[in-house]
């Protein structure tokens, strides 16, 4: 084998090497409600597994009602493990879409976020 074609192939599995560890940071991989679901009763909570463990104290979610204004939610806690983040949901969702921002800190310290929409069509 040619020295640029082992030079290039090296190349190629230092950079998976390098460039996994960034895919480890904590993503929901599941919620309940599920982003893009319509459910028919109203959520008493909001349920993330998170695909790692995260940091209660800088993890958190805000949930915007359908008019665009804060809906009320509790204080986040962790069930059923460090991956498992809950947060209960104050009073009975209207009809509409709800759009859920999340913010995490991974256990091994990288911050993540993003969002999600759910529709309660009762």
């Amino acid at each position: 084998m040619s020295n640029p074609v082992r030079t290039a192939g090296l190349a190629i599995v230092l950079a998976l090497a390098l460039s996994a560890p960034a895919l480890a940071h904590a993503h929901p991989k599941s919620s309940v409600p599920a982003g893009a679901s319509t459910v028919t009763i109203s959520p008493t909570e909001l349920d993330l597994t998170f695909t790692e463990g995260v940091n209660i104290k800088f993890t958190g979610v805000k949930l915007t009602g359908p008019d665009g204004k804060p809906v009320a939610t509790g204080d986040g806690m962790l069930k059923g493990g460090d991956a498992d983040y809950m947060v209960p949901v104050a009073g009975t969702l209207a009809d509409g879409i709800y759009t859920v921002d999340w913010h995490a800190l991974s256990t091994d310290g990288h911050n993540t976020d993003g969002t999600y929409k759910f529709t309660v069509k009762p």
